[in-house]
């Protein structure tokens, strides 16, 4: 009787404990859970009240006006997607296209490999925005209507800016590049859409035309599997400084299919040094050589093949990769199909943009336990790239470091100028940041390009105590940044005095310093070994040094507002709790978080 009582005492324990918890932190998503939860235990209960309190009439009418609705907007949405492309004044090279097409790719050393499978290109004419037979479209807002293959503008180029179109990033990105984008007033990109909604685009094809609608440039925008990217425009009368000699390396080139067609048949041919890790198969070492053939040669509405080859020539000059992208059969311009035919391509091809990623994926597997290739490593991406998407935590961070920058060069003893290039988020702008004595005098200040090279830094930079420390730790050792002038950041990160003491407005304020003080360690170094076959230096030295409050928490305390308080504590704690519980994996500690809130919501319901 009593152990029976001292369990039943127990359980009531911890089910108050669990309710408390809920009073306190609890948040919608703990609703959910629980109520899930006792469904999934209680959902009898439920059932028969349902079944006691309402008739089948009423069941039964309730499917019949969900099928008229799902239907009506079947229908609404099937004519709108009939939509004719919009009429222009503008001359347009080309129109929208689709491309079946084929890719294989063979390697050569150190261990042969070759694999082949279907691939599906769609081309549009840059500029151009619309809806093309229903089938292709580009441009518009997210309330439209849009055909099953859609280019979004956001999605290419530079991250974020989709308003602009595709027109307008491209001549912002020509302009990046010293280029009059004037050169080129005609433009035809051929890449993999979203269908969908979804798209693994590994590379995508910018095809740039003289007045004289001859092709004179190519810029290829490639994608690696940890969402990075990097553009490399190539134009055929380039300098030959960036090319290798070497017969070997022809030979490969000139595998490429031949095009009929007469003198401008010719493909554009080009090499230019790797510096962009795609394959972790590959150093970011050696040289690419491209073949590209005009899809628009056969005329200029674009009926003409794909036919592209890319092959990665090894640091010793030796062929190592071939990769050809080939069209099978002509190009079909959706505006001509049938609805009949509209059915069976869809039947058709739906399928091969989502089975991108699991190809590769199997390929890696591959070459890793059949070939036992070596695995290289990601390194950091360089200036020339741009780097991937920032996560949760690292989006709340930027905009806290940003200011935290633009205060330390207002504050800066010399008259400076900082420009400002943040890394992760689409639409986040470069900054110029001026300095108080800057703004007296422009002509005596000194200029500085700070560019973050991936959004990994503002999680790094809130470990450091010390600015200083972090800023030359980032930038010599981790390499997720880059300074132009690296000789003016003691005039921007050195203090005269030292980091402030620990004053709060409350007590909350203070619990969550003291907190981050205590849990705040130096990250480890970012250290990459070559391959899967050398391991790095395990040797971590303990920092032995008494800390007060970071710079940037100070900062943060004294000059932001409650709500960027909150976030600033949240995001510093919840990295460096991960730090210590979820091997630095805020994911990992979020599912920690749930597993432990399924166990209270499990004790709460009786």
């Amino acid at each position: 009787m009593d152990a029976t009582l001292g369990v039943l005492v127990r359980a009531a324990l911890l089910r108050a404990a669990a309710l408390c918890y809920y009073l306190l932190f609890g948040s919608l998503g703990d609703v959910v859970l629980v109520t899930a939860l006792f469904l999934w235990t209680r959902g009898s209960l439920v059932f028969n009240f349902l079944e006691d309190n309402y008739t089948d009439d009423f069941l039964q009418a309730s499917l019949v006006i969900t099928v008229a609705l799902t239907y009506l907007r079947f229908r609404v949405q099937y004519h709108s997607r009939s939509v004719e492309p919009p009429t222009s004044t503008q001359n347009w090279l080309g129109k929208p296209l689709l491309f079946p097409c084929r890719t294989t790719h063979t390697r050569f050393f150190p261990k042969k490999h070759s694999f082949a499978y279907s691939y599906l290109l769609v081309g549009i004419p840059v500029g151009w925005t619309g809806v093309a037979g229903g089938m292709i479209s580009s441009g518009g807002n997210d309330a439209d209507i849009k055909g099953w293959y859609h280019v979004d503008a956001s999605d290419y180029l530079e991250r974020g800016s989709g308003g602009l179109g595709l027109r307008g990033k491209l001549d912002a990105y020509l302009k990046s590049q010293g280029v009059d984008a004037s050169r080129y007033p005609y433009a035809y990109l051929a890449t993999a859409a979203k269908f969908l909604g979804y798209h693994f685009n590994p590379v995508s094809f910018w095809y740039l035309y003289s007045a004289e609608k001859s092709l004179v440039a190519i810029i290829l925008e490639v994608n690696n599997t940890f969402d990075e990217r990097r553009m490399y425009f190539l134009t055929a009368d380039d300098d030959a400084g960036g090319l290798i000699e070497g017969s070997e390396n022809d030979a490969v080139v000139g595998d490429t299919r031949t095009q009929t067609g007469g003198p401008s048949s010719k493909p554009l041919r080009r090499t230019w040094p790797k510096d962009f890790h795609v394959s972790p198969f590959n150093s970011r070492k050696g040289a690419y050589t491209l073949a590209a053939h005009d899809p628009l040669l056969r005329n200029t509405e674009g009926r003409g093949p794909i036919n592209n080859t890319i092959n990665l020539i090894s640091s010793k000059n030796h062929a190592k990769l071939a990769a050809l992208i080939f069209s099978e059969g002509d190009a079909i311009d959706p505006m001509e199909m049938t609805v009949l035919q509209k059915f069976k391509f869809l039947a058709s091809w739906w399928w091969v943009g989502f089975v991108t990623f699991p190809r590769i994926l199997k390929e890696a597997t591959l070459l890793f336990f059949r070939r036992k290739l070596h695995v290289w490593y990601r390194p950091e991406p360089l200036k020339t790239s741009i780097g991937r998407h920032a996560d949760r935590t690292e989006s709340q961070l930027e905009p806290l470091f940003r200011r935290y920058l633009r205060h330390l060069v207002e504050q800066s003893p010399i008259p400076l100028v900082v420009q400002y290039v943040p890394s992760g988020l689409p639409d986040a702008p470069s900054e110029i940041m001026t300095s108080a004595l800057a703004e007296k005098d422009h002509n005596l200040a000194e200029k500085m390009e700070f560019k973050v090279l991936t959004p990994a830094f503002y999680s790094r930079f809130v470990c450091y105590a010390h600015d200083f420390e972090a800023i030359f730790s980032e930038l010599n050792e981790n390499n997720t940044i880059w300074v132009s002038k690296p000789e003016l950041l003691p005039k921007l990160v050195i203090k005269k005095e030292p980091p402030p003491l620990l004053q709060t407005s409350s007590y909350l304020d203070y619990g969550y310093s003291t907190a981050i003080k205590k849990l705040r360690r130096r990250p480890e170094r970012i250290e990459r070994p070559l391959t899967s076959s050398q391991s790095g230096s395990t040797h971590s030295q303990e920092d032995i040094r008494g800390f007060r409050i970071s710079a940037m928490d100070g900062y943060v305390i004294a000059h932001e507002d409650s709500k960027a308080r909150r976030v600033y504590r949240d995001s510093v704690l919840r990295l460096f709790i991960a730090d210590r519980i979820a091997m630095g994996n805020v994911d990992i500690l979020q599912l920690e978080n749930w597993i432990f809130r399924l166990l209270l919501a499990w004790i709460a319901i009786p």
